[in-house]
């Protein structure tokens, strides 16, 4: 019966669909398991996620069967039908096997680490291959677990073998064999052409949304979505109602616009003189708000940074524009709300924007941006460089600051060193300074120098990461104090982004609730700020402290300048728009999609209201404001 169903020309075909659908039930499964605390599952949605999931198991499939269907009509009859043909089909399944297998243990593992299935991180490690791969090494025992997928695959094969067999038993002609084939195609090109990841979206909690999609689908989407039309797939206004709505919500004293419809340039102009004071700012790789005792941690992984709070201008309610370290660092430079798809800094068109580094470059400060790891990785060498920053990397760090080397760079000690030297270079040159300094430390293998902190490196965990992160700065901050530049320099610290992002509801908020310091002794009172803030608030803040008048195109808030009730922040996934405003979310999705939640700052959960117009419009003005200004040099530096 087993050989039978498979007794045809195109059996094969069936055959990789059955594997497909087979190994990713069971993933589907183990997934399941790994999320059930998570999970809020009724009887229709536990039905949902199994009958959704084969329709995308089966969309992979058709995918995944077309080298097999191009094998199984290109090749004769007079060859396929020989016993020793066997032989390269049974390796062509190998093959198709180990990568299923494979993948099968990639997505568990990537669950673990995000709570999602594939998204834009998995495309970025498949094109940062070598820092990638490296971390891979480090991080699991690499030969033991492809003996293991290798003999899983055999045994695949070796199940599979007489059906394999059973398709050499009919004979097919040319002529049938393509009408079959035509056939086959139908599927795929109706899977790529007529299917997206959103039929999977059928309830409020967002694992039983995630568990009903597959994995490699779900690559897909994100490759080939790199960058999203605005324009054409979120709900949209009149570009000058969107601008004049823009402007009024920017107004702040001290600003003014210019008469031109289409653009956001203002002037700043302030009363007393500009500060001539140095900026060092640290932007820590996945810091979480929950990894502090401040906010409720109980491990006491950050005990300088905990130390650090009564001691500075610290912002309790900060908020990330998204979930990797390209919205970070487009946040921080750029003072721009995300917009869809793909981070600023991975574009093309990326040079001469209106940066916090170039704007300080025009006052006569040394711009420095600063990574112990590649430059390389992630576009950043070559965003940065085009505006207005020298990119210095670890090829730029001398060995005798290096104590510690992983997949992603050098130790945090060694580039905070290598910041101090070039601090006092500047200094020496007499020159100001800004350095902005990105830390790896804090990223699987979660590996650091011996001796520094009470959890061993050898334990590979995420608390011991944050914790060697917290003593590096501590260390940095430490040695800075005696340095004759540190009464005249403002410290800011703050994260790229938290360390999950996946929660039971789509943008929960409290995924993007990240710790900010500003740390000047000399310079600035310490004081809770308790406030909303955005990330993209930061820059324009910073120059605010400052006094420096220049031509601002910043989307940002200076928050000390806003009038009370203005605040908000934008958190954001490559798809999902979030506007947050009074306690309330307005989310912009694909398809022209609005939805109005209440939000839990402490749960992350969001329940659905009604549409608040007003928000709805406000959410609109930003995100299709900032998608406008870019696309049409609204963005770029001032002439």
């Amino acid at each position: 019966m087993f050989s039978k169903l498979y007794k045809h020309r195109y059996g094969p075909v069936l055959l990789i669909a059955v594997m497909v659908c087979s190994i990713s039930f069971i993933t589907r499964c183990i997934l399941m398991v790994k999320s059930w605390p998570s999970l809020e599952l009724n009887p229709l949605s536990f039905i949902g996620i199994f009958l959704i999931g084969l329709f995308y198991d089966l969309v992979v499939s058709s995918f995944f069967a077309i080298p097999v269907a191009l094998y199984c009509w290109l090749m004769k009859d007079s060859i396929y039908r020989k016993k020793w043909h066997r032989i390269p089909l049974f390796i062509l399944f190998f093959l198709l096997s180990f990568i299923l297998l494979l993948n099968a243990g990639s997505e568990i593992t990537f669950w673990d680490e995000f709570s999602v299935r594939y998204n834009f991180i998995a495309v970025d490690y498949l094109i940062y291959t070598t820092e990638v791969l490296e971390n891979i090494w480090e991080s699991y025992n690499i030969p033991l677990i492809g003996a293991g997928v290798v003999l899983a695959a055999v045994a695949l094969v070796f199940i599979a073998r007489k059906a394999l067999m059973a398709s050499q038993q009919v004979s097919m002609r040319f002529a049938d064999r393509s009408k079959f084939f035509m056939l086959f195609l139908l599927f795929p090109l109706a899977g790529y052409f007529l299917v997206n990841n959103h039929f999977k979206n059928i309830s409020n909690n967002n694992y039983v949304n995630e568990l009903g999609g597959n994995g490699i689908y779900e690559f897909g989407t994100a490759y080939w979505n790199n960058e999203i039309d605005y324009n054409r797939f979120y709900a949209t206004r009149n570009d000058t109602t969107n601008i004049a709505m823009l402007k009024s919500m920017l107004q702040e004293p001290g600003a003014t616009f210019t008469n031109n419809p289409l653009s956001v340039q203002r002037v700043i102009k302030n009363d007393s003189p500009e500060h001539r004071w140095n900026i060092v700012l640290i932007s820590v790789e996945s810091l979480s708000g929950d990894y502090l005792a401040h906010f409720g941690n109980k491990e006491h992984i950050t005990p300088y940074l905990d130390s650090l709070i009564p001691h500075s201008l610290f912002f309790e309610n900060f908020y990330a524009s998204g979930t990797r370290t390209v919205r970070g660092l487009e946040a921080l430079s750029l003072a721009i709300p995300p917009t869809p798809g793909q981070s600023i800094v991975r574009r093309p068109d990326n040079a001469d924007m209106f940066s916090m580094g170039n704007v300080l470059l025009s006052k006569g400060y040394d711009v420095n941006y600063i990574y112990g790891g590649n430059a390389f990785f992630d576009n950043m060498g070559k965003f940065f460089g085009a505006n207005g920053y020298k990119v210095l990397d670890k090829r730029d760090i001398p060995e005798s600051m290096i104590h510690h080397t992983t997949a992603w760079g050098i130790d945090d000690e060694g580039a905070f060193e290598f910041t101090l030297q070039q601090c006092d270079k500047s200094f020496a040159a007499g020159k100001l300074f800004f350095n902005h300094i990105m830390t790896v430390s804090n990223h699987r293998p979660y590996t650091y120098p011996d001796g520094r902190i009470d959890i061993p490196s050898a334990a590979q965990s995420i608390a011991g990461g944050v914790k060697y992160t917290d003593y590096a700065i501590h260390h940095f901050l430490t040695a800075a104090s005696s340095k004759p530049w540190f009464n005249n320099t403002i410290f800011v610290i703050v994260a790229d982004h938290c360390s999950k992002s996946a929660g039971k509801t789509d943008l929960p908020v409290n995924r993007y609730h990240i710790p900010c310091f500003i740390y000047a002794p000399a310079l600035i009172a310490p004081k809770a700020e308790t406030r909303l803030t955005s990330q993209i608030d930061l820059a324009p803040t910073v120059l605010g402290m400052l006094n420096l008048n220049y031509t601002s195109r910043f989307l940002g808030y200076d928050i000390f300048r806003t009038p009370a009730g203005m605040e908000r922040a934008f958190i954001s996934t490559y798809q999902d728009m979030g506007y947050v405003k009074d306690g309330k979310l307005v989310i912009l999705s694909p398809q022209r999609k609005i939805q109005t939640f209440a939000i839990n700052f402490t749960t992350g959960l969001n329940t659905p209201i009604p549409a608040d117009s007003a928000l709805v419009h406000q959410a609109i003005a930003w995100y299709q404001g900032a998608n406008f200004l870019y696309k049409n040099e609204g963005y770029k530096m001032v002439k």
